[in-house]
């Protein structure tokens, strides 16, 4: 068929189904990105005490409070992000928080284990940043309080 022979109809259809397709791979990447973040904030609740010990062993200060963050900021980061709720606030945050325990845990590069635990908080973060840049797309609650 050519240029000429489509239809404003079918044009309109073409992009409704790019748009639905779009929507949908935005919906199953947040899930994707999110589990990470939910299962590893509900895993520290499940063993706090050795967590503490991890968190003051990579010299951090105030290992419990730290704790009580990165478990509030990865189970309530990964639901915001799961639900699109303020997701490209969300997604800079969970971002940074990516790059933040790369640097902090991960550092030890000569280790193949936390080389490739390094770059793969790197990659959650870049795929973060897509998310803030781009949106959480219309399956999601910000893309509902802007219709209401």
């Amino acid at each position: 068929m050519s240029q000429s022979a489509i239809t404003p109809a079918q044009t309109t259809a073409e992009l409704t189904r790019t748009a639905v397709g779009s929507d949908t791979a935005a919906l199953v990447g947040r899930a994707l990105m999110s589990a990470i973040f939910i299962l590893s904030g509900l895993s520290k609740l499940a063993a706090p005490a050795m967590m503490v010990g991890y968190i003051g062993s990579a010299g951090l200060p105030f290992p419990a409070l730290a704790l009580v963050v990165a478990i509030v900021v990865e189970v309530v980061g990964g639901l915001a992000l799961l639900a699109g709720y303020r997701t490209r606030s969300v997604a800079w945050a969970l971002a940074a928080f990516s790059v933040a325990t790369a640097l902090a845990f991960h550092h030890q590069l000569g280790d193949q284990n936390q080389f490739i635990h390094f770059f793969k908080n790197l990659a959650m973060a870049g795929g973060l940043l897509q998310v803030a840049a781009f949106g959480a797309g219309r399956f999601s609650l910000d893309a509902r309080r802007r219709r209401a």
